[in-house]
């Protein structure tokens, strides 16, 4: 599955560099036209975060994003500064299908427990990690809690899908992590999707290829956005992986 991502800093649509503040690239100055064009362009899902709120906790473009998750066509996974359970609930409420948490996982998992009991198939964590650290507050605090031990807390108590993100490489397109996230569904039965790096359909591949480890999809953002290729040629070439119509490509002859 691709997702094409939206993410929302200062109401426009903008990709970070790394999880740095300050680095932002601005592409739209309309996130929602941005949200409904993936949506013509054949998107079966959003991802669509509100970077500020992420960093301070507070709902900062929250009415862009559910204007965004009312008015797509498509299921969309909505998160950034939702730190509590009526936070989960606007989101859900107003038609998200999955509300995506990273912070309060970490400091509240009892309401973290009772949102995965309430909402059932519905709740994604967020790993966002430096290294084998995860973060919080939008990238900005290292959390000091090691990846793998967070992830088999989380899927105790029910979590849906984790969508990991290696922030060094976020908006960089310097490729995905592909060990990390072998090592990452490997260890784990929940769904894992991809975010970080991607520049390429080859690296879109790559990701593909781990279907049958777990990793069930890929977050795609700064690479669409600067058409390195569109959503529609993702989409395909995710499709025919899936399917095992690609074939791999040979090295030429020297």
């Amino acid at each position: 599955m691709v997702y094409p991502a939206v993410d929302i800093a200062d109401g426009r649509c903008a990709r970070l560099l790394q999880g740095h503040f300050g680095t932002e690239t601005v592409y739209s100055d309309d996130p929602i036209q941005v949200a409904l064009g993936f949506c013509r362009a054949g998107a079966r899902w959003l991802h669509i975060v509100d970077l500020d709120g992420a960093k301070d906790g507070e709902p900062r473009n929250r009415e862009l994003m559910l204007e965004v998750v009312k008015r797509a066509s498509c299921p969309v996974q909505a998160g950034g500064g939702l730190r509590n359970l009526d936070d989960v609930e606007q989101v859900l409420a107003a038609g998200a299908q999955r509300a995506v948490v990273s912070t309060v996982a970490l400091e509240d998992p009892e309401a973290l427990a009772i949102a995965c009991k309430r909402y059932g198939g519905r709740i994604a964590v967020s790993l966002d990690a430096r290294g084998n650290e995860l973060s919080t507050h939008g990238w900005t605090v290292g959390a000091g809690v090691p990846l793998l031990e967070a992830v088999r807390a989380f899927e105790a108590v029910g979590v849906a899908q984790f969508n990991y993100t290696d922030i060094e490489r976020d908006g960089s397109m310097s490729g995905p992590n592909i060990e990390r996230l072998v090592t990452l569904a490997q260890e784990t039965q929940t769904p894992v999707v991809a975010s970080g790096g991607i520049s390429s359909l080859a690296d879109l591949r790559a990701v593909a290829r781990l279907h049958d480890v777990g990793v069930a999809g890929a977050i795609v953002g700064r690479a669409l956005y600067e058409d390195k290729f569109s959503l529609m040629d993702a989409i395909r070439t995710a499709d025919e992986v899936a399917s095992g119509r690609y074939e791999f490509e040979m090295e030429p002859e020297r």
